[in-house]
């Protein structure tokens, strides 16, 4: 006995000796990287993919890592890769044994004796399986690597890195583009299929090789019934199940957005926005529908958001991003545009706010100079007389100039700042022109604005990234007496024949030459804001903002859900008839216009009128100025002196004539008329 004693020592010294030269030569081992490059991916609100971006070699390899991977599929995964996963060091002794037995009684390859920690070395390396030479470098690697990262660690890679056919890598990819959904949930047949094709991701590939595909997953459901992981009946239902025979394309939702996302924070690998991909979805498809009759070259933005919260839930730069007749590359929820009559509804609430004006006071809409400007109302029409509220409501254009000259130009920019917009303006100091939309602003800036008058003229940072919304703090746009009263008269305003009446505050707009058109609306939860046009900033002859942008405005609020329903007036809210005002709120006067003489103007006939005389005299009305009158008809008197309001002329013969009136104090009031015989 004494005689084996130095033996048996220098067998345990050997044995030391070895199991030491073994662990430095694991721990000696240079690993390939381990960190694996994954696509950019942009998710929604509730972590579903609007869009990813492909790796720098042109691979689609989406980060997955267990905890986001259905339960039975890591359990079919490891049951038939690898049963003794959690228990070998990184290679299977019993499993090497076992494939060499079968090697030598069959004279060929029957079963591989890789584990999933093998497989996962060979896919860091991408080296081959077939040379001694690779097997024992990945056995080398996966016994380091066990030690390194552990289980987890290497199941984590194993699933970022494995095949699935193409250029698609790790098991998300391969789960959205066979499946179309996440690996979250998948169906036994569905686990079943994602095991098979990593082993032969080429020649399983279900959209070339259908049969074998379905084959292969068939043999892994099999030995899943017979290992216990599934029991007999549902792994004969999913057999059953057939296998998908199409790639699916990777979902491409809110594609402008996902790219200023990416922009923005170059370095980060998964961008979580407000949005929300169902909603995002369906409205991509009512903006593609609704364009695509309208012509080749028309383009569209949609950006709707919660003006409680100020969060963008789904915004559209175009009708489609591949579209290159269209420029559907640009970002039209971006550009910077004329926005037409679209900042009408601030001027008319700083007006009610200054007490210049209340929404049933009386408005001038006649043949107007402000120095030598000199627009015209969009349809070369002039109404009169008439209440604030139908001159805001028929979006009129002198007296909306009129009031931006009584509050002046910079006073309306001021306040479309404090609502979060950025309006670029031509050389020069702001003139009475951006009234009418002489200045530039976007779609977003645009829905900032009537997301403060929703909110009762507070500030509403809107925001599309989830965990940076600005600070909401500033001083008010409007006071709340003043944008209910806008709002109030907004949802008054006539809607497209098949939508909700009453439901919506909104306004729409056309730019001049008719190269934009525009819609916003809002009700009591959400705004909604909407752009037509051409990218290249060419007219769109016939293209009006109430004619194209306001259904789509409407159509997209019934994506929305049934409308909320807008505030009740605020407390301190003034609601009273003309006749109730106090005398300075019942007629608006222009800056040096008396109080006590209304303005002189034509009653009879109105502007633009076609009369046929059949040889009577002219009937001409003349209400406010200061008697007594002249009347010219193309320069030539009718009649002086005249103190009666009322006169019956001698016509001044068949054809177009311009007649006017001018009063004792010098101010003259014109119609253009088409007379006949």
């Amino acid at each position: 006995m004494r005689a084996l004693l130095p033996a048996l020592a220098a067998v345990l010294f050997l044995g030391a000796a070895a199991r030491d030269a073994v662990d430095a030569w694991i721990d000696a081992t240079v690993l390939p990287p381990l960190a694996t490059e994954t696509s950019v991916e942009v998710l929604d609100r509730h972590g579903t993919l609007l869009r990813a971006y492909t790796v720098e070699d042109g691979r689609w390899r989406l980060a997955a890592s267990p905890d986001r991977v259905d339960p039975l599929y890591l359990r079919m995964l490891v049951a038939y890769e690898d049963r003794r996963f959690r228990s070998h060091p990184g290679i299977d002794a019993r499993a090497l044994l076992r494939a060499a037995g079968q090697a030598l009684a069959q004279g060929r390859v029957v079963s591989g004796g890789s584990t999933l920690s093998m497989q996962t070395a060979r896919l860091l390396e991408d080296s081959g399986t077939g040379r001694w030479a690779g097997k024992l470098r990945q056995m080398r690697v996966a016994l380091a690597l066990e030690r390194r990262i552990g289980k987890d660690g290497i199941l984590a890679l194993y699933l970022a890195r494995a095949p699935f056919g193409g250029n698609l890598e790790g098991i998300a990819a391969g789960s959205l583009a066979w499946f179309g959904k996440p690996p979250a949930r998948l169906s036994p047949a569905e686990a079943a299929l994602l095991v098979a094709l990593p082993q032969s991701p080429e020649t399983r590939r279900p959209d070339r090789a259908a049969d074998a595909a379905r084959a292969a997953r068939d043999r892994v459901l099999t030995r899943m019934a017979e290992a216990g992981v599934l029991d007999a009946e549902t792994a004969a239902r999913a057999a059953r199940s057939p296998v998908p025979t199409t790639r699916r394309a990777f979902p491409e939702l809110a594609p402008h957005l996902a790219d200023r996302a990416r922009a923005a924070e170059p370095g980060t690998r998964l961008h979580r926005l407000t949005l929300d991909a169902g909603l995002q979805a369906r409205l991509e498809t009512l903006v593609r529908g609704t364009v695509r009759p309208m012509g080749d070259r028309l383009s569209a933005a949609l950006i709707v958001a919660d003006h409680r919260t100020g969060e963008i839930l789904a915004e559209i730069g175009s009708p489609d991003y591949t579209d290159t007749a269209r420029d559907g590359f640009v970002d039209m929820a971006v550009a910077t545009r004329s926005p037409g009559s679209t900042l009408k509804p601030l001027i008319y609430g700083l007006a009610f706010a200054e007490g210049l004006a209340h929404p049933e006071t009386l408005i001038e809409d006649r043949p107007t100079a402000f120095g030598p400007y000199r627009p015209s109302n969009f349809d070369g029409r002039y109404r009169g007389t008439l209440p604030v509220r139908a001159a805001l409501q028929a979006s009129l254009n002198i007296p909306a100039v009129a009031l931006t000259e009584a509050l002046g130009p910079a006073r309306l920019l001021a306040r479309l700042k404090r609502a979060g917009a950025a309006p670029r303006l031509p050389d020069g100091p702001p003139g009475l022109a951006i009234a009418l939309g002489g200045l530039g602003l976007t779609l977003e800036d645009l829905a900032r604005l009537y997301a403060a008058l929703a909110e009762g003229g507070r500030p509403v940072p809107l925001y599309w990234r989830i965990g940076a919304a600005p600070a909401a703090d500033g001083p008010p746009v409007l006071p709340p007496e003043a944008a209910w009263q806008v709002a109030d008269i907004l949802r008054g305003v006539p809607a497209p024949a098949s939508a909700p009446q009453g439901r919506i505050a909104f306004k729409t707009g056309t730019s001049y030459g008719h190269r934009d058109a525009w819609a916003v609306g809002f009700d009591g939860r959400h705004v909604v804001a909407i752009w037509i046009g051409r990218p290249d900033g060419t007219p769109v002859p016939g293209a009006f903002g109430a004619d194209r942008a306001a259904p789509l405005l409407f159509d997209a609020f019934a994506r929305l859900g049934p409308p909320e329903a807008l505030p009740p007036p605020p407390p301190g809210t003034l609601i009273a008839a003309n006749s109730a005002l106090p005398a300075p709120l019942r007629r608006f006067f222009r800056p040096g216009e008396s109080p006590g003489t209304d303005p002189l103007r034509l009653a009879f006939p109105p502007d633009g009128a076609d009369l046929a005389l059949d040889g009577a005299p002219l009937a001409v009305k003349i209400e406010g100025g200061t008697p007594p009158f002249t009347l010219l008809a193309d320069g030539r008197p009718l009649a002086t002196g005249l103190r009666h309001r009322t006169a019956a002329l001698p016509a001044p013969g068949p054809g177009f004539v311009t007649l006017s009136a001018i009063d004792a104090a010098g101010h003259a009031a014109r119609a253009r008329l088409h007379l006949t015989d």
